[in-house]
């Protein structure tokens, strides 16, 4: 069987990366680490009504009716916890591009949960999808982050948020 050469699929990917840049220019998709991060910052602002800060913001990425965001994403079975954020927004994209909503609230029903554990050298706890699933669940609708009302990937997606 003939493989197709590495260097053609890294081809591939800047090319995507630069037409990414070119659309949404205020994210930088870089390919060594935050690639899925910027992706779903781009997919938070296009499905909730908050906007994003500046790459340099520390700790929260957006702000959504006064209310700072930090969006964490996943392409995995957890999320990153560091710091207590006013409003934690996570997502998980899903390999066919669908997008769950994993959890969305004050990031201190997170902490309370999570805040025995030990913390790792770089200070981020891995907390499992299905722990952060079971908590947004116990989030009251006037403390999530609003969806956006009329976005097409919000309405073709089925698993964009709580029903």
């Amino acid at each position: 069987m003939k493989r197709t050469p590495i260097a053609e699929y890294i081809r591939q990917l800047i090319s995507t990366v630069r037409r990414m840049n070119r659309d949404y220019p205020t994210k930088n998709f870089p390919l060594d680490g935050r690639l899925v991060g910027d992706i779903g910052e781009i997919l938070a602002e296009q499905l909730y009504d908050l906007e994003l800060l500046p790459d340099n913001a520390p700790l929260h990425d957006a702000v959504s009716h006064g209310h700072h965001v930090q969006i964490k994403t996943t392409m995995k079975s957890a999320l990153g916890f560091g710091d207590i954020p006013a409003y934690y927004l996570g997502l998980k994209i899903d390999e066919n591009g669908s997008v769950e909503e994993i959890f969305n609230g004050p990031g201190s029903i997170i902490w309370e949960a999570i805040k025995a554990r030990k913390r790792p050298k770089n200070y981020i706890i891995n907390v499992r999808a299905n722990i952060l699933k079971n908590l947004n669940s116990t989030v009251r609708p006037e403390d999530r982050i609003p969806k956006r009302s009329a976005h097409p990937i919000a309405s073709a997606n089925k698993k964009s948020g709580p029903k």
